[in-house]
């Protein structure tokens, strides 16, 4: 596959843009019914009740949302998008009507000793609205496998992020 990025490939401070996916009241309510039943996510006019006065998304739908824009448009790891843990932060609700985009950067990278076909990319992707306003932040700890070890990589039920 070409466009692959590698550990060798990053740099700190790189940054990638995705988007745009938007939200609407039908797709909320769907998820929530599978994943987040909870009457804010499920039910607009019950919603109104609510902290947030209206209908909003699940923020496991926003981190899902995020995901798929950094897979289907963001950066191409090469080996996939694969966490070894993380941080999230839910600043601002999700409402039907919204535009979502992500931008991505690399804090950290850090190459395995007990490892060396792979390293660790400590990435930071911030969800933005329209308004261009945050409304979740991920820091994860990415597993990103090296040019050098790509052939030598071990199979095996060790650990993904040591």
């Amino acid at each position: 596959m070409t466009g692959e990025l590698y550990l060798e490939d990053l740099e700190v401070g790189q940054r990638f843009h995705a988007g745009e996916i938007g939200m609407n009241a039908e797709d909320i309510i769907r998820f929530a019914r599978d994943n987040d039943p909870q009457y804010f996510h499920l039910d607009p006019e019950t919603a109104k009740a609510s902290m947030f006065g209206g209908l909003v998304a699940s923020g496991w739908q926003t981190a899902a949302l995020s995901m798929r824009l950094l897979i289907e448009r963001g950066a191409s790891f090469a080996g996939g998008v694969i966490g070894a843990g993380g941080d999230v932060a839910w600043l601002r609700p999700v409402r039907p009507g919204d535009v979502l985009r992500i931008e991505s950067e690399v804090l950290e990278i850090t190459l395995s000793r007990a490892h060396p076909e792979r390293g660790i990319a400590l990435v930071k992707t911030t969800t933005y609205n329209q308004r261009n306003e945050p409304v979740q932040i991920l820091t994860a700890r990415l597993v990103v496998p090296t040019r050098q070890g790509r052939e030598a990589a071990p199979a095996g039920d060790e650990p993904i992020g040591s």
